[in-house]
């Protein structure tokens, strides 16, 4: 991740190289915003705790360490890293399976496929972005 103070720093850790390159994409279009992309939860987690992001993307259902393990890695780690927002991703459209991920501990949950304006609306409230 860049050391670039202007820029909020984005953390997505996903296992779909297609998930992950549109994402990627949507956010190099979104004003003071960059992103790293991250492929396991383990990775993730390392990433975060080596240089902790602004905001994470997290998809729900990674293989080996899930997207809400990853997250109670990543909190238990304390100070900053335990009030990063954390938005889930994942293709459960499902209202329990939403408010699962809610009571986990989730700030918000996009359901796949994301589209850029529901991306972008939530990122710029997340993080405070501008709005143009």
């Amino acid at each position: 991740m860049s050391s670039n103070a202007t820029f909020k720093q984005i953390l997505y850790v996903e296992d779909s190289p297609v998930n992950a390159t549109l994402i990627k994409e949507y956010v190099n279009h979104i004003d003071g915003a960059e992103i790293t992309i991250a492929v396991t939860g383990e990775q993730g987690v390392e990433f975060a705790v080596a240089n902790p992001p602004d905001l994470i993307l997290m998809d729900i259902n990674l293989p080996g360490m899930n997207g809400v393990d990853a997250m109670n890695a990543i909190r238990k780690h304390g100070g900053d890293l335990a009030e990063i927002p954390f938005i889930a991703l994942s293709a459960d459209a499902i209202d329990e399976e939403i408010q699962r991920a809610i009571d986990a501990g989730f700030d918000d949950y996009l359901t796949k496929p994301i589209f850029f304006a529901k991306l972008k609306e939530v990122l710029t409230h997340q993080l405070s972005l501008p709005t143009n």
